[in-house]
Formats: C-alpha cells, sequence, structure tokens
C-alpha cells in the first residue's frame, strides 16, 4: 500500500484525540478509526502495532507542538537577553496551551510511560532528545541559562501546563506574567 502522509497524519490526530479524550485504555486501532472517520483497520495500515501506533502519536505530537519558522524568523540576530529568552518561553507555553488536546494527550502518553515500559522508552528518548535540542538552541544563539536553568524551565512549564489545564491556582494570574517571572527568577542575571 502507498502511504498517504496527510491521512496518516489526519489518523495520528484522531490517535491524539482519543488519547486526550479516553487516555490510554481507551487508545485502540478501532477507537482512532471512528474517531478519523475511516474504514475499519485503516489504522493498522499505517500503525500496524500497538507499539507502532505509540511511537507515530509522540513523533505527531512532536510536528504539531514545534515553532513556527516564522516565529524563529523574526527573532533571529535579536540581542539575546532574559527578554527574548522569555519570549521563546511564552511561546512555548502558548502552543502548548493553543493546543490542548495535544498537550493532554502528551501527559497521558507520559503517564503510560510509566505503565508501560515500552511507551516509556519512546517518551523518555523523545523527551531527551527534545531536551538537547532546547539546550542546543539556546547555546547556538547566545540566550542566556544553562542546560540547568532549561531543565528548571521544562519542570516550571510541566507544572504550569498542569495547572492551567487543572484548575489554575491563580486564575486571574495572566500566563504570561507568569512566565515572566519565571523567567526572572531562574536565570541568573
Amino acid at each position: 500500500m502507498a502511504r498517504n502522509e496527510e491521512r496518516r497524519r489526519a489518523i495520528a490526530d484522531a490517535g491524539l484525540a482519543v488519547l486526550a479524550a479516553s487516555g490510554a485504555r481507551g487508545l485502540t486501532h478501532r477507537a482512532v478509526d471512528r474517531t478519523a472517520e475511516v474504514p475499519a483497520g485503516t489504522t493498522t495500515n499505517y500503525f500496524r502495532s500497538r507499539s507502532a501506533l505509540w511511537k507515530g502519536l509522540v513523533e505527531r505530537i512532536y510536528e504539531r507542538l514545534a515553532p513556527s519558522e516564522s516565529f524563529i524568523a523574526e527573532r533571529a540576530g535579536r540581542e539575546p537577553t532574559r527578554e527574548l529568552f522569555a519570549e521563546y518561553l511564552r511561546n512555548i507555553v502558548q502552543r502548548l496551551m493553543d493546543n490542548r488536546e495535544v498537550t493532554i494527550a502528551l501527559i497521558e502518553l507520559r503517564l503510560e510511560g510509566m505503565r508501560r515500559p515500552e511507551v516509556g522508552e519512546i517518551i523518555v528518548e523523545w523527551r531527551r532528545t527534545g531536551f538537547a535540542g532546547d539546550v542546543a538552541f539556546n547555546e547556538q544563539a547566545g540566550l542566556p541559562g544553562t542546560a540547568r536553568e532549561i531543565a528548571l524551565f521544562h519542570f516550571a512549564v510541566d507544572g504550569l501546563l498542569l495547572d492551567q489545564l487543572t484548575g489554575p491556582l491563580l486564575p486571574d494570574e495572566p500566563v504570561d506574567d507568569i512566565v515572566r517571572t519565571l523567567a526572572d527568577r531562574l536565570l541568573p542575571d
């Protein structure tokens, strides 16, 4: 069967929707077929096993949450300041909040990774690769902060997202202000 990448992405998106709505136990090839509104068995044609489906969903999360080329281009060549770093961080949080379903699916995958070693391996590899990319980007751009500060931001953003998705502790506090405060407090002078 010839691969149709557009259909593969649509099926992966349906898988993310199922995962976000029903959790890992609800994620089956049949459930994805129904959500994608494709004939029974179609998901299996693109993702032959449950493990392949997990991996495909992680890859799709990466695609959907990647920063836009225009966002990166607009900031290229600017002086590397704490404020510029905060702009990048705010963009990350905004992309995660704008893609709520994808973010919930990612949290579900991380939780499932604790229960299933095969999912855990996929998630850990993906997160560590992404983290290494974040550190490399930060260094190449000359932005403030070391790998340790980048890790601290990951920890903080994970908590911030969970807070925002499940009922914010400070509902009247704009997320941008929280992110700016994080940048101010976590980055060295």
